[in-house]
């Protein structure tokens, strides 16, 4: 008589059939753990389900070997094999084109998910507008002559400009007399002095004093050129 479906020697019986496999008593534990059946009552079902001839087993040493009865499987024909590897075959065919048409999807879908919402779009307009009408409100301002920086400030930075640049005029002709006081009978190549020194000109980090210099006189790169 065949055990309950929901008895130990139900579960464990269910179990073979499905494996349909050797199985000893540790891989059967071992997979049944989430029906939270201890080892012990899945090798006490396995040797119930043996003894009353449910499951076939043999003995190898002191191991026991299980599986399932074979008599209880239906085994194809040749025909029915041939049949059978067609259909699994046309299933190929068909799994195929159902991962390429979920693909296509898939692609579509990330496509639509990148695209702007109409909310999104209202929100986004709206923000151009406002720095559009930002804008036109400072170049109107622009246009009418309003003067954006008083001329005692103006003054003051400019001071402050030039005295910058005084100072780097000076450290400049500092550094210039030292180098070439210290590398007057140097043996060693200039370039790889200064590389291993670590040393920087204005050329090598694209900045140039008289550039700086013009951007407070522009007329007198004019008159020089």
């Amino acid at each position: 008589m065949a055990p309950k479906s929901d008895s130990v020697e139900g579960i464990v019986l269910n179990y073979v059939n499905e494996q349909n496999r050797p199985l000893n008593s540790q891989n059967a534990a071992d997979a049944l753990q989430k029906f939270n059946l201890k080892k012990t009552a899945v090798q006490k079902a396995l040797d119930t389900l043996a003894d009353s001839g449910q499951i076939s087993f043999k003995e190898y040493g002191k191991q026991k070997i299980y599986i399932a009865r074979q008599d209880q499987f239906k085994i194809p024909n040749a025909q029915e094999l041939d049949q059978m590897k067609t259909a699994n075959a046309k299933l190929q065919e068909d799994l195929e084109e159902h991962k390429k048409v979920i693909q296509e999807t898939e692609a579509e879908i990330r496509a639509l998910q990148s695209n702007l919402t109409l909310e999104e779009i209202r929100s986004k307009e709206a923000k151009l507008h406002n720095e559009v009408s930002e804008m036109e409100a400072k170049l109107k301002k622009l246009r009418s002559g309003v003067i954006l920086v008083k001329p005692e400030d103006k003054k003051v930075i400019e001071e402050t400009y030039n005295e910058k640049l005084s100072q780097w005029r000076k450290r400049k002709r500092m550094f210039r007399e030292l180098w070439d006081a210290i590398t007057e009978n140097s043996p060693k190549d200039l370039k790889e002095f200064k590389d291993e020194l670590g040393l920087e000109y204005d050329e090598d980090v694209g900045v140039n004093l008289q550039s700086f210099a013009e951007l407070i006189n522009p007329s007198k790169k004019r008159r020089s050129a």
